[in-house]
């Protein structure tokens, strides 16, 4: 038994021994552990160094001419604790607060009260929009306040008496639009976008989303160094500096004098025709550079309300729209291109009146017996346009209206494109669809697609892509130039492409587009006004358009393209009412700002017959030639004068058609109308 209890006691004393050892061991490591944390910890004692952000900006939006469109600056807020000051200087306190911010009075003092009417003790938030100048000056007046004693110490919860005063923290970066309105929606808007810490933009809309990754902020910087003893960085040699990285500067074709004049004619034409909107734009036709691209429903991007939102679209290549006559020229440079016709082949146009089987019947409004090729474009006939498809077999026609940009992308850099639509091929083999067609009707097109195709007649065949953006630039002055999404085309060849380009000089010489014509300048263009479907059927609505060119001796060429889309004033919703007026107000600008120079050979004061911004009629004169006399016409002398034509039904399915002819005809107006 005694021998027995003296094995066990050595026993007890090692396994005590062992505990203690564990014990020892565990104890030192949570020591370390502790020592380690504290080490590693931000301890918010008082450091040596100072560490300082410098924030990158997204990039600016530059015009042709050098004003900056669109600009990033840094945001702050001001907090202050309501504990924290005098009651007896709170109303010096709120009335320095607003002369060094701009913030009423009256606002100010809402801010120290929650709903219920009740003094808020913990942290105010006094403005989260300041600049960075209300920002320094706010800094100056909280050393200024600390100065005077506007504020008392505060007792944490753990006793301590800590002097809280008026902090200044940026919390972000705004879009700043100087100039409200100009050159929207294609400058398009931000949103904001935060990480929880810092809020930056983001692009929503037109270039600000189209090339937002080029233009956003890169990189952020920062300053590190040695501190004083009042917290400020100190540079020496030993302090580290790390350069902030901006986002790219978008550098535009377009001139902010030339936009905004083109903004106020339109605004005054939209005003004078009472129509819903008007697009233009303008492009040199060579290079596809846009001098100007403008609508009338334009909003501040920095503004933004409930009304604007319809306004948000890009109807330059959001809005599909069945075009009307402006497509008769694409389809007769096709048939020109095959050598189906030539720019004298005579067609037979029935007086107006030509029936497609039994019950199918396509009408002109000018009754002619026949038309050639030309004058078929000059006086805008239905009748010969159609045969004049009838040339070319279903796959020729719609290969070639996609050669020249339909159903696709026109490769403008705006930020959305929608693409129209053509009829398939099995339609486009049947004559009646094909006609249908061929004067712009069940087919969708967009003002891009018809703008660049438009550049082709201008430009020996070759359409060009229409570019907004000129090249990028990054800080170190580099640029960069990114190709276009949609390459230029080369749809039909130089000489259908310069045969056109004739013919569409007739027009405005002796046909639908007479008052587009400018003494000294080679004018060209196509007329369009058609009809609108609703809930298909077509309504007392209309789309009026003209697409043409125009070019000095000095070899500027410009290919324009006006768009009004329902002009609700008597009579107005004529193209050469609305659109063709519209076309040469934009031409007198043109002259006006130098762009263009007419011809000087014999100078005369003409009358402008078309007020740009609410003058009287005749009022404006201009030093002009007289253009020479044009060469007898080979058709009937008679002016052409049409109305918005009867739209011919195409069934999709037999034998009932999907629309009905339109039974509103207006009547003719005094000069030359074009319909389609």
């Amino acid at each position: 038994m005694d021998k027995a209890q003296t094995h066990s006691v050595p026993e007890q004393r090692s396994k005590k021994i062992i505990w203690l050892f564990t014990i020892l061991v565990l104890a030192m490591g949570l020591l370390l552990l502790s020592v380690l944390g504290t080490i590693t910890s931000d301890r918010k004692l008082p450091s040596k160094t100072v560490t300082k952000h410098d924030r990158s900006f997204r990039g600016h939006i530059i015009s042709e001419d050098g004003y900056t469109l669109s600009r990033s600056y840094k945001t702050y807020k001001a907090v202050i604790r309501g504990e924290s000051i005098d009651p007896d200087k709170k109303a010096l306190f709120i009335k320095l607060f607003s002369i060094y911010s701009g913030i009423p009075e009256k606002e100010i003092a809402k801010k120290f009260r929650d709903k219920h009417g009740h003094f808020i003790k913990k942290n105010i938030v006094l403005s989260r929009t300041l600049n960075a100048k209300q920002a320094m000056q706010l800094k100056a007046l909280a050393y200024k306040l600390r100065q005077m004693k506007v504020f008392r110490p505060v007792k944490t919860p753990s006793g301590y008496d800590v002097l809280y005063g008026l902090d200044i923290i940026e919390i972000g970066e705004s879009r700043q639009f100087l100039l409200h309105d100009v050159l929207s929606p294609v400058l398009g808007y931000v949103r904001k976008k935060s990480d929880g810490h810092y809020t930056r933009p983001l692009g929503q809309k037109g270039l600000e989303r189209k090339y937002d990754k080029h233009i956003t902020s890169k990189k952020d910087g920062y300053f590190r160094g040695k501190r004083d003893v009042g917290g400020n960085l100190i540079l020496d040699r030993n302090a580290i500096i790390k350069p902030r990285v901006d986002g790219m500067d978008l550098h535009l074709n377009i001139p902010l004098a030339l936009q905004r004049r083109i903004e106020k004619m339109v605004d005054a034409m939209k005003q004078r025709i009472d129509a819903d909107e008007i697009i233009i734009g303008i492009m040199e036709s060579n290079t596809g550079k846009v001098r100007a691209l403008a609508s009338s429903e334009r909003y501040d991007p920095s503004h933004i309300t409930q009304s604007d939102i319809p306004k948000l679209d890009l109807k330059f290549a959001e809005y599909p729209y069945e075009a009307g006559s402006v497509l008769k020229p694409v389809t007769l440079a096709l048939a020109l291109d095959h050598h189906y016709v030539t720019p004298n082949t005579v067609f037979n146009t029935f007086n107006g009146k030509m029936k497609i089987g039994k019950r199918r019947t396509i009408t002109d409004d000018e009754k002619f017996a026949s038309l050639t090729t030309t004058d078929i474009i000059v006086h805008s006939s239905n009748v010969g346009i159609s045969q004049v498809s009838w040339k070319l077999t279903g796959k020729e026609f719609r290969d070639g209206l996609i050669a020249f940009g339909f159903s696709k992308p026109s490769g403008i850099d705006l930020s959305r494109e929608l693409t129209g639509r053509i009829k398939p091929l099995r339609l486009l083999n049947n004559q009646m669809h094909r006609a249908n067609s061929s004067y712009g009707y069940g087919m969708l097109v967009t003002f891009a697609q018809l703008f660049k195709a438009y550049s082709a007649f201008n430009n020996d065949g070759i359409a060009v892509t229409p570019r907004i953006v000129d090249y990028l630039e990054d800080t170190k002055g580099n640029h960069y130039i990114l190709p276009p999404t949609e390459g230029d085309l080369h749809p039909v060849g130089k000489k259908a492409a310069r045969q056109i380009h004739e013919i569409l000089k007739e027009v405005v010489a002796r046909g639908t587009g007479v008052k587009a014509q400018y003494p000294g300048l080679e004018i060209g263009g196509k007329t369009g006004t058609a009809h609108i479907a609703k809930h298909g059927r077509y309504v007392r609505e209309y789309h009026s358009s003209f697409y043409g060119f125009v070019n000095d001796k000095k070899g500027h060429k410009y290919t324009i393209g006006v768009l009004v889309i329902r002009a609700k004033k008597y009579h107005k919703y004529f193209a050469s009412q609305s659109a063709v007026p519209t076309f040469k107000n934009a031409v007198r600008i043109l002259v006006e700002q130098g762009y263009l120079e007419p011809d000087p050979t014999v100078e005369v004061k003409v009358a402008h017959d078309a007020p740009l911004y609410g003058e009287k009629p005749g009022e404006a004169t201009v030093s002009a030639p007289i253009l020479p006399p044009l060469p007898k016409e080979k058709t009937p002398p008679k002016v052409a004068k049409e109305k918005p034509q009867k739209v011919i039904p195409v069934p999709r399915r037999k034998p009932r058609p999907v629309h009905r002819p339109v039974k509103h005809r207006p009547s003719a107006v005094d000069e030359a109308t074009d319909l389609f």
